[in-house]
């Protein structure tokens, strides 16, 4: 059961419901587990709790009537008011606001999966009024809480093709998940960006996704995928943010301090989850029928750091580096002035030295590679 995998927030979120009167925003991709882990919290509390699921509630007319009359009736006899996926309430950000300052007591918990229109919507009402976070799909430092390092060892494959979505880790057998998969990637995966952004060519936005799966760990022209999607430039940086708002994917810059010797004009893209990067390229192969574990394993390392950097509320910023002659470093991290260099390989060198360019540059700065048999250290430590 997904209940079982002790999620990064729990506590954080406990503490804040018994110790804070601010609301509590949850935002996440559709699936990732976000009403689950809710629920799994108000369960071990002793609380009066008002559950609301915008995608179906009868009451979203009083939700977003700025009435306070009709607010204070709707949550009446109630300690805590759980609305799930709250970006589809009109003006819920003043709601919202109008409980907070007037009806006090009540606990508010909100979860969305699409942080560009909640986000919007909550902004300036909640200033000061809610703490926010995101839920990833599982990571790695989940489940190494649960799982001993040879059972992290031995599992590592089906994350790299099938992913960590909670329903992928829990089921058992790989024709269950690619039939998961594809229904997410088909059904869930564009809904809030298609019904929310305005956009009306579907087929240009998974064409978009298609070409970014093909190169994730690679320097992405927004001017050659116009070209390729015949879009303009504009279009295709505004897709993406749409896409990076809805925890489809994310980005890195290149690490630079205006020398003219490092490149850092082009982002890299990667995939906040695997088995929907391997769905959209038709590619559930085994790692030994593949051309693309380099790839694999650099998005997954990079995906899991900055994971773990959040959940472990962590001020590190993760980037890339690369000079102009060619020499690269995966990921660069920046955190307590400190660089920290991770050099990703599926199967490591006998010997690694870091590029000369980058420590001459930054004296005092770290490097090491990533690889299978110490990753846990990097991700879950």
């Amino acid at each position: 059961m997904t209940e079982m995998i002790k999620r990064a927030l729990e506590a954080k979120l406990i503490d804040k419901l018994n110790h804070d009167t601010r609301a509590i925003i949850v935002y996440g991709a559709r699936q990732v587990g976000k009403t689950t882990l809710i629920q799994q919290i108000l369960s071990q509390l002793p609380l009066r709790i008002l559950r609301i699921n915008a995608d179906v509630s009868l009451v979203s007319d009083a939700l977003s009537s700025r009435d306070l009359a009709q607010l204070q009736g709707l949550v009446q006899g109630y300690d805590v008011l759980f609305l799930d996926e709250a970006q589809r309430v009109p003006e819920i950000g003043i709601n919202l606001k109008l409980m907070i300052d007037h009806i006090p007591g009540l606990r508010i918990i909100v979860t969305g999966s699409s942080s560009l229109d909640l986000a919007s919507k909550t902004r300036e009402s909640l200033a000061g009024r809610a703490w926010n976070y995101t839920l990833y799909p599982i990571s790695a430092l989940e489940l190494a809480q649960t799982k001993t390092p040879f059972e992290m060892q031995q599992d590592l494959t089906s994350r790299l093709v099938y992913g960590s979505y909670p329903s992928v880790v829990t089921m058992i057998g790989n024709e269950q998940r690619a039939e998961y998969l594809e229904n997410l990637a088909a059904a869930q995966l564009y809904k809030d960006i298609l019904e929310m952004s305005g956009i009306r060519n579907a087929d240009k936005l998974r064409r978009l996704l298609r070409l970014l799966a093909f190169q994730i760990g690679q320097e992405v022209s927004l001017t050659e995928i116009g070209t390729q999607l015949e879009m303009s430039k504009n279009t295709v940086a505004h897709y993406i943010d749409l896409l990076e708002q809805s925890f489809v994917l994310f980005r890195l810059g290149g690490y630079s301090r205006n020398l003219r010797k490092e490149v850092s004009k082009f982002d890299k893209i990667y995939f906040w989850d695997l088995g929907v990067r391997n769905v959209l390229i038709n590619n559930l192969n085994a790692l030994t029928l593949r051309n693309d574990i380099g790839a694999l394993w650099e998005n997954y390392v990079v995906a899991e750091r900055l994971k773990w950097l959040r959940y472990t509320q962590s001020t590190g910023a993760l980037y890339y580096w690369r000079s102009g002659s060619g020499n690269e470093i995966d990921c660069v991290e920046e955190r307590d002035g400190q660089l920290t260099g991770f050099e990703c390989k599926w199967r490591p060198p006998a010997r690694y030295t870091p590029p000369a360019a980058f420590m001459q540059v930054y004296a005092g700065a770290q490097c090491q590679v990533v690889s299978p048999d110490n990753y846990l250290a990097v991700v879950a430590g």
